[in-house]
């Protein structure tokens, strides 16, 4: 069965949206059974189970992610995104750029490659944290 655009958008903006609002059940439930989920530099999960575990580890009360849509577009079953995401950890915020391929089977995510910077990252990390550190100061 084949997807047509919108609706592979759709379900990609649907699984960000469960992801910002905590909802890892909503998020997982766009997902297929074998999904492949590929991160630069760091280990790729297969299976909606390991990407469950992945996705609960980092929905703790201190955590939290949000990612803005800056550009999607899609053909058939492939989506591409680019967008900032920010995760706060606790008092810290940290955004940096991102770029998505997700690959759509029946209408469920087979396949999310992520592209980023880890320099990116850490600009990002440091920049929240001289945030942070900032607004503690007492004033003078």
């Amino acid at each position: 069965m084949s997807t047509d655009s919108n609706t592979a958008i759709r379900v990609v903006e649907d699984f960000f949206a469960a992801l910002t609002d905590r909802d890892v059940d909503r998020a997982v439930g766009y997902l297929t059974p074998d999904m492949v989920w590929q991160n630069t530099t760091l280990p790729t999960l297969r299976g909606r189970s390991a990407v469950r575990r992945a996705l609960s580890f980092a929905n703790r009360p201190a955590l939290r992610f949000e990612a803005e849509m800056r550009n999607i577009a899609g053909d058939s079953e492939t989506v591409l995104t680019e967008r900032i995401d920010t995760l706060f950890v606790g008092p810290l915020r940290s955004t940096f750029w991102v770029c998505g391929t997700f690959e759509l089977r029946d209408g469920r995510i087979a396949v999310w490659r992520d592209r980023f910077s880890w320099g990116n990252v850490a600009v990002g990390t440091v920049t929240a944290t001289a945030r942070s550190l900032l607004r503690r100061q007492p004033p003078e």
